[in-house]
């Protein structure tokens, strides 16, 4: 099937209490890992560009590795979606360019400006039979461009998000509560918790209406252990616990962002690989193992994290 909105996916989400995966990608084998485990659990995916996957890997060689995916996973639905796009310019560039779907973050921006953005984005996305994701409230942490300090992070207040949606006339709508980008999301010592009271509130002033979750990663530990193992330091790498994910899914949560798990696990793969042959030099060989393990724990998300799958 060709490219998808995420328009049924969230309905059919939201009313089977589960969440679809919103992967990052930013090369081949992380795609062909993400898909190839989708197609084997017949799961739907939604796979994510940021702004700086694009600077990166170049927008055309993205979407057509995608459209790859597409022809070769053709029995799954996939979406194509812009991660935070920054502005109605990247927006635009994305829509225009062959994706299904669009974020707009405006959410650092005074309540009034972030509505007046996304109605932009929305109206131009619509017109394009493409659907947009906006944000109220704003996670910590680091993620590629993205970059907010501890102290200007801001939970969703659940007495405005009726009205942003009314006025912007968004799809989809990513809330703060207690996630955070990176792999950094919780100090060492302390009990990592979700405000489910602010989702619940939210779910209850937008009933019927998808929620996204941001900064959701759970940092697998065999994965940061293994990268300290061989040469690296990532001490206190600590993420959302996997069970409060599932919770989340059950409730009005219908996609979750994971994307530092799948950098985890590729890094911690290859310092393992040069580690162990010191005198291999062939891509193909350590990006093999680390495209398999990748694979291995979209499989588990999408089962046991997320519950989609079965559901495409």
């Amino acid at each position: 099937m060709p490219l998808v909105t995420s328009k049924e996916m969230f309905k059919k989400a939201y009313e089977g209490g589960y969440a679809i995966g919103a992967f990052n990608v930013n090369n081949m084998e992380i795609v062909q890992a993400i898909t190839e485990a989708c197609k084997e659990e017949k799961a739907p995916v939604i796979l994510q560009v940021s702004k700086g996957a694009r600077a990166y890997a170049n927008h055309t060689y993205l979407v057509k590795l995608v459209e790859a995916a597409v022809i070769e996973c053709p029995e799954i639905p996939i979406v194509l979606h812009l991660d935070h796009g920054p502005d109605f310019e990247t927006c635009k560039s994305c829509i225009d360019g062959g994706f299904t779907s669009v974020m707009i973050d405006a959410s650092s921006k005074p309540f009034a400006e972030n509505i007046e953005i996304t109605r932009k984005v929305v109206e131009y996305a619509h017109a394009h039979g493409v659907v947009v994701e906006a944000e109220l409230g704003t996670l910590a942490g680091i993620e590629d461009e993205v970059k907010v300090e501890a102290g200007l992070a801001s939970y969703t207040r659940p007495e405005e998000v009726e009205e942003f949606v009314s006025k912007t006339g968004c799809d989809s709508l990513a809330i703060a509560i207690g996630t955070s980008h990176g792999a950094y999301k919780f100090k060492p010592g302390t009990k990592p918790q979700l405000r489910f009271d602010v989702l619940h509130e939210c779910e209850k002033r937008l009933p019927g209406f998808p929620i996204v979750l941001h900064g959701s990663s759970s940092v697998p530990q065999n994965y940061v252990a293994m990268i300290n193992e061989f040469g690296g330091a990532m001490p206190g790498a600590i993420g959302v616990p996997e069970d409060q994910l599932r919770e989340a899914a059950r409730s009005a949560v219908c996609k979750i962002n994971i994307d530092s798990d799948l950098r985890l696990a590729m890094t911690g793969t290859i310092r393992k690989f040069f580690c162990e042959h010191p005198d291999k030099f062939d891509p193909r060989e350590y990006l093999k193992p680390a495209r398999a393990n990748i694979k291995e724990l979209v499989r588990h998300k999408l089962v046991d994290v997320l519950g989609c799958n079965g559901k495409a």
